[in-house]
């Protein structure tokens, strides 16, 4: 083993042994269950091996949370204070430099099938996400703690980032065992999706079928427990799933929006149906570590649920006569009449054309004890000394990112449609009735019919030929388009309406472009979307939808991205991105179960967390594409942040275009 290691800054070194942890000792089963904490599920040790001095220190989880810290005060004698004055400096010593003193990681239990499939214990070696430990450093690593370890205990590394996974390539298996985080989490008992807690009645549905035929039934103070929840459920008070989703997805965005409990547990069902719990009163708990289910007794007021009370707020919607506009003409404040996916885009437009003072936004929040990320901006950027960093974020942006060329339908026009009709006025007035007496069943008769009025009922001649138009002006030459909503009843803070409005793709000519436009108003009338307007407070004289018209880009990838952790909401380096082959709506309606990703945005670098239903990942390149398009969101967050914190994530629909480029498709608040 190497003698070796960057000298760092020593105030004098410890006098006494180092405090909440082992050294040097052969690590046991009882020891590791002594020591350790939990993450994710599973139990799991903090390791330091220190090169110069020859031994390896297991931190006891309960003392010690950060390594650095550890190594600073125990190892080295330095103060907390002096770690915190040179921190990026000691965090590029202990996880960047290649002549590093110390390999940091974490040794996690898992069990796996074994003879007479009986699980057996194995444990995984990794390094933070941030470490750049390449074959020669990682094969050290882990001989030195192979011989650390009871012989009976077998270990495996798992590659951290996509960088250390294309160091290894060449190492053979035999000589570095290892697994890959997506097949640990395909395998995880436990994934959180939404922290919460909730008391309430369990469903348990074994099928899809079994769901459909109790959905009428179900109320606000149900939790669904199902193999993977679908996407067309009501306001519930938790969910269960027993196999491996997607935060992404409609139904766990919705559960996000609505702040419930929501987690995958394997084998959960099995435990239902053993428990005989479906049908009982159970308390229902969700934490970054696990999810508890036990039996509760059941409330005694069950007449209103607490978020009944708490009504999502509209901005005043403007229905004058605005204009059919390109995007590209539409700002952020246009929203009010054009609905916020349109405005959104109308704002990319501007950013990608002129850039923006606000791109930096984010980075430069302290994060103490530092003050703030520009630092790891330019290194993201790959910025020259003292350049302007809000003009390098510009220019990256306009060379990576496009945004769709097309035309936004106002609110406008879809008031003049509805009032050409008195059957369309009338059976509005009849849902109203029926919304005010709360009276469902009717209201969702007359939704149906409702929607059939709409959808049938021809476009005022005056309104076909402005559409047509503004189609030959800025369209022509589409041979394909995609027509989206954009109402102002999604995209708000506690109601995502993820998955609740239509969206079609399959649009060629002007009578197929009418009949689309007509499906999307009518989706802001169905039974489902109305209910949960109504369940949040939200008018029906309030409610207005927008349309854009887009020329469709086909794309071999693309897939949803959200500026922030879903998982782990303290965690601000990461975004999570999920894409598969073929449609972007695949991804978002559980159709397939996508490639999930992690993208550091501070220090860089990425890590796979689920191939889906792909047989095999990304290559690097189209890796390297995704870190960009990482990148590309963190800085669109600053822009589009209406406070000065910047710190509500965006969530963004996008593509992989032809010849690299990333096209953004929509963008708009994560409203979990």
């Amino acid at each position: 083993m190497k003698n070796t290691g960057t000298p760092l800054p020593r105030t004098g070194a410890p006098t006494t042994a180092p405090q909440g942890a082992v050294v040097g000792s052969v690590l046991t089963l009882p020891l590791f269950e002594q020591l350790c904490g939990v993450l994710g599920g599973h139990p799991y040790v903090k390791v330091v091996v220190d090169r110069q001095q020859g031994v390896w220190h297991i931190l006891d989880s309960a003392v010690h949370s950060f390594h650095v810290n550890y190594i600073a005060t125990e190892v080295q004698g330095l103060t907390l204070e002096e770690l915190d004055a040179e921190l990026d400096r000691f965090n590029h010593s202990v996880y960047q430099d290649p002549e590093r003193r110390f390999l940091l990681g974490v040794l996690s239990l898992h069990s796996g099938g074994g003879p007479q499939e009986q699980p057996q214990p194995f444990l995984v070696l990794e390094t933070t996400e941030a470490d750049t430990m390449g074959a020669e450093l990682l094969t050290e690593f882990y001989r030195f703690v192979r011989e650390q370890l009871d012989s009976a205990l077998a270990l495996l590394v798992k590659p951290a980032n996509h960088g250390q996974e294309n160091a290894l390539t060449s190492v053979p298996e035999t000589v570095l065992p290892r697994t890959q985080g997506h097949e640990l989490f395909a395998a995880a008992p436990f994934v959180p999706l939404t922290l919460g807690s909730a008391v309430g009645r369990l469903r348990a549905f074994a099928s899809a079928e079994e769901y459909r035929a109790a959905r009428p039934h179900l109320t606000w103070y149900d939790i669904v427990a199902m193999p993977v929840v679908p996407d067309d459920i009501p306001r519930l008070a938790g969910l269960l799933n027993g196999l491996p989703t997607t935060p992404l997805s409609h139904t766990n965005m919705l559960a996000a929006g609505w702040g419930i409990p929501n987690a995958i547990v394997r084998g959960i069902l099995d435990r239902i149906a053993a428990e005989d719990l479906d049908g009982a009163w159970i308390r229902y708990d969700v934490t970054a570590d696990n999810a508890v289910v036990e039996r509760a007794e059941q409330p005694l007021d069950l007449s209103e649920p607490a978020w009944h009370t708490q009504r999502i707020r509209l901005d005043a919607p403007q229905v004058a006569d605005d204009p059919i506009l390109p995007l590209s003409e539409l700002r952020s404040q246009d929203r009010r009449g054009y609905g916020t996916k349109a405005a959104n885009l109308g704002e990319l437009h501007h950013v990608l054309r002129h850039g923006s003072a606000r791109l930096t936004g984010y980075y430069s929040v302290p994060r103490p004890p530092r003050p703030d990320l520009l630092g790891h901006l330019a290194g993201r950027l790959q910025a020259p000394e003292h350049v302007d960093l809000a003009e390098a974020a510009g220019e990256f942006l306009a060379r990576h990112v496009s945004a769709p060329e097309g035309i936004a339908v106002p609110f406008a026009v879809q008031q003049r449609f509805l009032d050409s009709s008195p059957a369309v006025q009338q059976s509005i007035g009849k849902l109203k009735m029926a919304l005010e007496l709360d009276a469902m069943d009717a209201v969702d008769t007359v939704c149906v019919q409702l929607q059939h009025l709409v959808r049938t009922v021809p476009v005022p001649d005056d309104l076909v030929r402005a559409l047509d138009t503004h189609l030959v002006k800025h369209l022509a030459g589409t041979s394909r388009f995609a027509v989206r909503s954009s109402s102002n009843a999604e995209d708000l803070p506690g109601f995502s309406a993820a998955g609740i409005y239509e969206s079609h793709t399959k649009v060629t000519d002007l009578p197929g472009l009418l009949d689309a436009v007509r499906q999307v108003w009518a989706s802001l009338l169905s039974p489902r979307s109305v209910r949960l307007r109504h369940q949040a407070g939200i008018s029906l004289d309030d409610t207005y939808m927008g349309v854009i018209v887009q020329r469709y880009e086909p794309s071999p990838l693309g897939g949803v991205m959200v500026t922030c952790n879903p998982i782990n909401r303290a965690d601000f380096r990461n975004v999570y991105l999920n894409c598969a082959h073929g449609s972007t709506a695949d991804v978002v309606d559980g159709t397939t179960l996508p490639l999930q990703y992690l993208y550091n945005t501070v220090e860089g670098g990425g890590r796979t967390i689920s191939l889906g239903a792909a047989a095999e990942d990304l290559d690097p390149e189209t890796q390297a594409r995704l870190g960009r398009l990482a990148l590309a969101g963190r800085l669109l967050q600053s822009h589009f942040a209406t406070d000065y914190t910047f710190a509500v994530p965006l969530d963004v629909e996008w593509l992989l275009a032809p010849g690299g480029r990333l096209h953004i498709l929509q963008l708009r608040p994560y409203s979990a």
